[in-house]
């Protein structure tokens, strides 16, 4: 988590206290928000403009929650790299490149920027946008299932090796694997012919000259490496996490998947 900055001002006119900030483009959004980047963007009254945005979450001076839109991604890119890093990074995005200070935050945090009141939702202004809240993650559900792809694709190796290390039984393509799979891998096999909305399939790096995929669509997701196995999660399965064989069909599908997927810059 970054050192608390200070950026530009938010709509009642006092500084706004950095407490962190996220990517908004169709190759790097918060999954938790939605399956796909045009429908992150509608939750939070945002245009899906391409070149998506930075978002900046933090506190005003009377510790309220605000969540301002920047055009400026390579800014925030470069901000959330130094803190990676643990360096100090100073966030503070021109007024021009601003386009939305949003009440309240779109993800939970469990900091607070230091000599301000506890984070609040500020007051409800009449005809501005509604206040923004985290999903319901508590029980499963759509936020829960992306957020279960999420860490598989972080811990790929340990759900790897824990497939590895039991019995497990792989779901495979064709008539006779699992129903709920066989829909994924269908639907998945569906967007060569009919690109999906932008963020839907997402590819980035992984070991070697591998890449990990992250597919979502309608109750599902898939996180799968283009050189091993699938993963497949279903709205309608809470907790359940089915293992997708390589078989003679997945490796042609994640291979063709991964030419029409969003890539990081």
């Amino acid at each position: 988590m970054p050192t608390t900055e200070s950026a530009d001002s938010d709509p009642s006119g006092d500084e706004l206290f950095v407490l962190t900030a996220v990517l908004l483009t169709p190759a790097q959004f918060p999954s938790v928000l939605g399956d796909d980047y045009p429908e992150v963007c509608a939750g939070l009254g945002l245009e899906p403009y391409a070149e998506g945005y930075g978002l900046v979450l933090g506190q005003d001076g009377a510790g309220a929650r605000w969540t301002v839109a920047t055009e400026d991604v390579t800014l925030v890119a470069c901000a959330i790299a130094a803190w990676d890093c643990g360096m100090e990074y100073d966030l503070s995005p021109t007024e021009d490149s601003l386009v939305a200070a949003l009440p309240g935050w779109p993800l939970p945090l469990a900091v607070s920027a230091p000599g301000v009141p506890q984070p609040h939702d500020p007051e409800p202004q009449e005809g501005g946008p509604a206040t923004l809240t985290p999903p319901d993650a508590a029980e499963w559900g759509p936020a829960q299932r992306r957020l279960g792809a999420d860490e598989i694709a972080l811990q790929w190796a340990a759900w790897r090796a824990q497939v590895d290390d039991e019995d497990v039984t792989f779901a495979e393509p064709g008539e006779q694997s699992h129903k709920g799979v066989r829909r994924v891998l269908e639907e998945a096999r569906g967007y060569l012919s009919e690109p999906p909305p932008p963020g839907r399939v997402r590819s980035s790096f992984a070991a070697g000259e591998a890449r990990t995929l992250r597919v979502d669509g309608p109750g599902w997701s898939l996180v799968a490496r283009t050189d091993d196995i699938a993963f497949v999660l279903l709205d309608d399965e809470p907790g359940e996490v089915h293992p997708v064989g390589r078989g003679p069909e997945l490796p042609g599908l994640l291979a063709s998947l991964d030419t029409l997927a969003a890539r990081p810059v």
